[in-house]
């Protein structure tokens, strides 16, 4: 019989980098300033590691199409996998307005030469996003080969290549003794452990979401017992060089109190090449930059969808919401999902400020992503002994260290959010946290009624 099993370390590894690392996020990093190098590492050890780990073993055991709707399901019954499907779904639609605003703002720095000060017009950032949202959601109508071929184009322009030149800016900076804004030395390193400073941890976490799509491919790995934890560790040591290198050069070349959580990428670039001289290359990496945002985009505007068809099909949804096309694209989910991003989208209207804009719709993403990983965790412990028999080709070590440390990090990250962060201009904190409590209720009713309602 033919071996199927053709993934080793090195290629899970890179699955797992694929998955997780996002050149967007580097922004929210530096708002820690230096200490974000220890709040990575911290990020990576209490949240990265246990959920690799158990949702290695979960893909393991059921490879099946549907993810945490099949494990949780197997451990407290389909409504409770449905609604841990619901969140996931839910938190990746809080987080499109987040890269949409991403792309807004490289499209405003591009045309910067022609019309300045178009990052900072809120209504042509939220003018661009919904433009943005709709093109991506109807292109996907078309089906998954030309989503593949944008997708990967994509990650080669938009994240190897301006994620290279942001690191090697930072770095020469720093061996070439231009003045950094913050001191380089081992105290700056100690971040100042105030509760409305460390909320942002939970969007730090957040960044590092994503790690049970590379799961899935556990079972074509050629030794999962060896293989997966090699990789799980590699990875984290690629991913968090990355996110450090990179968060790095933004810190020491741009003043915190600049910060944009949308443009901070762009603002480290054109710090250095405006002294420079080389007024063309900022514009120049904005559109690279501009280029993996859409590719990010469209990749996840139709995997989340394709889930929740699985749960569609299952009598959960109205058959009227159970609609493909001929390429077998969801489409009546996706058009659900447009509409509720759009509404989403309007948080920017609201605020003037973007940043506290972006990181209100961060911290409603973080709230559903760590109810389905809760979920997901207790699932991890109650099938590893509800279910013992059941072949798993990778089995996790120290199942309840690393359950324990999963769950007590989503608690504290869930509750941290409802403190808004001493950065960020979010208005009223009365306001703020009932907006958070508000919308986090409000879309997750549909799966308690729905269930009620499953034929």
């Amino acid at each position: 019989m033919k071996n199927n099993r053709i993934l080793g370390t090195f290629s899970l590894a890179m699955i797992n980098v694929a998955a997780i690392v996002s050149l967007r996020n580097l922004p929210l990093n530096a708002e820690f300033g230096l200490s974000a190098i220890l709040f990575l590492v911290i990020a990576a050890v209490v949240f990265f590691i246990p959920i690799a780990l158990a949702t290695a073993e979960l893909a393991a055991a059921w490879p099946d199409a549907g993810g945490n709707y099949v494990w949780v399901s197997q451990a407290f019954g389909k409504p409770w996998g449905f609604f841990a499907l619901w969140m996931s779904w839910m938190e990746s639609i809080a987080w499109f307005p987040t890269i949409l605003a991403f792309t807004a703002a490289m499209l405003a720095h591009m045309l910067a030469p022609f019309i300045p000060g178009l990052e900072n017009n809120k209504f042509f950032i939220l003018v661009i996003m919904l433009f943005v949202f709709w093109s991506a959601t109807i292109s996907n109508f078309l089906g998954i080969k030309l989503s593949g071929w944008i997708s990967s184009l994509g990650v080669v322009l938009g994240t190897l290549i301006p994620g290279g030149v942001i690191i090697a800016l930072g770095l020469w900076w720093i061996f070439t003794g231009q003045p950094t804004e913050v001191p380089l030395t081992w105290s700056a390193l100690v971040p100042v452990f105030r509760f409305d400073n460390i909320v942002i941890f939970a969007g730090v976490l957040l960044g590092l979401a994503g790690v049970e799509l590379a799961a899935f491919h556990i079972k074509d790995a050629k030794d999962p017992q060896q293989d997966y934890p090699k990789a799980v560790l590699i990875s984290s040591l690629i991913i968090l060089a990355i996110y450090i290198l990179g968060t790095l050069s933004i810190v020491i070349i741009v003043p915190s109190k600049d910060l944009s959580l949308a443009s901070g990428l762009i603002q480290a670039v054109q710090v250095f090449f405006v002294k420079c001289g080389w007024f063309w290359v900022p514009p120049m990496l904005a559109m690279f930059l501009l280029i993996g945002a859409l590719a990010g985009i469209n990749t996840w505007i139709v995997g989340p969808a394709k889930g929740m068809l699985v749960v569609a099909k299952d009598g959960f949804l109205p058959a009227s919401l159970q609609l493909v096309n001929k390429q077998d694209v969801p489409i009546a989910l996706l058009l659900l999902q447009a509409v509720i991003g759009s509404i989403l989208a309007m948080v920017f209207l609201y605020l003037e400020d973007s940043s506290a804009a972006i990181w209100i719709l961060v911290a409603l993403a973080a709230q559903f992503t760590f109810v389905q990983y809760l979920l997901v965790f207790a699932a991890f412990l109650k099938l590893r002994y509800s279910q013992p028999k059941v072949l798993r080709p990778y089995r996790a070590p120290l199942i309840w260290p690393v359950a324990v440390i999963g769950i007590a990090s989503c608690v504290f990250s869930f509750f941290s959010v409802y403190v808004p962060p001493a950065q960020l201009k979010t208005g009223d904190v009365t306001i703020y946290r009932w907006l958070l409590i508000g919308m986090l209720v409000l879309l997750s009713l549909p799966p308690v009624i729905l269930s009620r309602g499953r034929r």
